[in-house]
């Protein structure tokens, strides 16, 4: 089969698997639903190897950089300043686009790239006739905190310039992350702004179960791990509070997860023996996923995604800083009926309320009770957008 449609998808990632996950669920369904698609992900992504890639998936590597305790950026390992850095990823990113010659860039997040690393690339590949989408979660962070953001990065501007659509994975229901943002109602009314749905997961590869799988448990992510310590210290101190909680439980920490809690942890649980496991990290989670009875998590949008698409009854403790994307995730979603969420200031945060909750998800509804249309529809959308080819858009003041 001659490929004859490229899609290239890129994704900054300076932090978490969030990013990367996404760009890969998309790529594949791409190169799944189209033979001759082929898709590029260029991706900052430090783990990016350790996924594997389906038949025309692949990636290339963007130098790492690293978000300081300050708020400032450094370079991951090159050791060179970071400016030369980003003229370093800027120049890769415009080879890859001009030996690829994608008729589809689908750029994750940041309109201009990392520090406008994208512009370059922008221009080149709207100038070679290229449609351009901005991709984009379905909750970004507090209105007032995304407004600041995009005003600070000229997201509009870009938006502008060279973006065809924008595509928000997720549902109004759930948030309208651009409202109140300044984005003209043309792109609304022309069909430009695009609501997909949630991206549906699938567990690839053998439908039985593992051994380790067979034992009914529940499943702890944190997705990254970056920030999760919270949430196992929670889940573990509740196994060590309660010796007849069950079902067992597996925690899987994530590559980001630091050294000196991963330790602590490791000890912990082996002091509760068969009652909690752990895993340092699994690049097919869904397999896991797909055995559990039930997830307890904080409420990624990838694990958001994965609790939609195996229809799991969840738990969920989000984190409220440095952003609010999960806490306004997670309670929209419980006030839809789709999850239960456990918030510190109004639950409390004692081992017997962690107990409590994981008692309860035996008996609680799981998603698809309440779900809404839609809702999961997310990769048919895109594929059946990248089908329609490119459109030619008005531009304001034509």
């Amino acid at each position: 089969m001659t490929i004859s449609r490229r899609a290239l998808l890129y994704s900054h990632d300076t932090f978490g698997l969030g990013h990367i996950r996404r760009s890969r669920t998309i790529a594949s369904a791409l190169a799944a639903a189209d033979p001759a698609t082929a898709a590029l992900i260029v991706t900052g992504s430090p783990i990016a190897g350790r996924f594997d890639f389906p038949d025309r998936v692949d990636h290339v590597r963007l130098p790492g950089v690293v978000k300081q305790p300050d708020g400032s950026y450094a370079t991951h390992n090159l050791g060179i300043p970071i400016e030369e850095t980003v003229r370093l990823r800027s120049a890769i990113l415009q080879a890859s686009e001009a030996a690829f010659r994608p008729d589809l860039v689908i750029v994750d997040k940041e309109a201009w790239g990392f520090r406008n690393e994208l512009a370059p690339t922008l221009a080149t590949a709207r100038a070679r006739g290229a449609r351009i989408v901005l991709g984009l979660r379905d909750v970004l962070d507090a209105p007032e905190a995304v407004r600041a953001e995009w005003e600070r990065k000229g997201h509009l501007e870009a938006i502008e310039r060279f973006y065809d659509e924008i595509w928000i994975y997720g549902l109004p229901e759930i948030c309208r992350p651009l409202e109140g943002l300044g984005l003209s109602p043309r792109w609304e009314r022309d069909g430009r702004l695009i609501y997909t749905g949630y991206l549906r997961r699938a567990a690839l590869g053998a439908d039985r179960p593992s051994r380790a799988q067979r034992e009914p448990y529940i499943l702890v992510t944190s997705g990254g791990g970056g920030d999760g310590a919270r949430l196992y210290d929670w889940v573990l101190s509740a196994y060590e509070s309660d010796p007849g909680l069950a079902p067992r439980a597996v925690l899987v920490y994530g590559p980001f997860l630091a050294q000196q809690h991963r330790a602590e942890f490791d000890r912990r649980a082996a002091a509760l023996g068969r009652r909690v496991s752990v895993l340092s990290f699994d690049s097919r989670l869904e397999r896991w996923m797909k055995h559990a009875q039930g997830v307890v998590s904080m409420c990624g949008y990838n694990t958001f995604c994965e609790i939609l698409s195996f229809d799991l009854p969840a738990v969920v403790a989000p984190r409220n800083a440095p952003r609010a994307e999960q806490l306004i995730r997670a309670s929209a979603a419980e006030r839809l009926g789709l999850l239960r969420m456990l918030y510190e200031p109004r639950d409390g945060s004692g081992p017997e309320v962690m107990a409590a909750a994981i008692r309860g998800l035996a008996g609680q509804p799981r998603p698809s009770r309440n779900a809404l249309p839609g809702m999961l529809g997310g990769l048919d959308i895109i594929t059946e957008r990248a089908r329609a080819g490119r459109r030619v858009w008005s531009r304001a003041g034509e």
